[in-house]
Formats: C-alpha cells, structure tokens, sequence
C-alpha cells in the first residue's frame, strides 16, 4: 500500500507491507536511491504493518520495487502504474 502526504516542495510516500509478509527484512529500492538495497528498509509500526517513507521532489513518476531476504524481488499491487518488472508511483 501507498500513503502520499503532499508538502509544499515535495511528496512524503511511505511504503506500507504487512509486519510478515514476506518475512524477513523488506527494502524499497529504486531510482530515488539508485538502485541501493537497504537504503530505506521498513520498520514496524504500532498498527502491525511495517513501513517505510521517502521524501520524493517535484510532480514526477519514480520506478521501484521491494526486495525482501532471500534475493526475492516484488512488485507493490497498488502502485500507479508498472513498466515491466519495475512498479511506478507518482507525485
């Protein structure tokens, strides 16, 4: 799931998977951190989901994925749109 709060120079998105599912540590990993696993790694919340938020600039579309333990790489159901294996979200 996708949460946006607009701010007046950018877009906070947080990232948002259930605390299990999949187990194990989960990263977004896109073009707004170059590709990098494990720059933004979600982290639990009092809700029970995990989760995660990047300040993302300017009205734009962004390119990531998530990548959980084990090398396994998976798309977010709800994002805005997808370009082959990559999801896309907009700001």
């Amino acid at each position: 799931m996708l949460e946006r709060a607009p701010r007046k120079d950018h877009t906070e998105v947080t990232f948002v998977l259930p605390a299990d599912t999949p187990p194990g540590p989960v990263s977004v990993v896109g073009d707004s951190n170059e590709w990098q696993p494990g720059t933004h790694t979600l982290t639990p919340r009092k809700d029970g989901m995990r989760a995660v938020t990047i300040a993302l600039t300017g009205k734009s579309e962004h390119s990531f994925r998530y990548l959980a333990a084990g090398n396994y790489w998976f798309d977010e159901e709800s994002a805005d749109g997808h370009d082959g294996l990559n999801s896309r979200v907009r700001t």
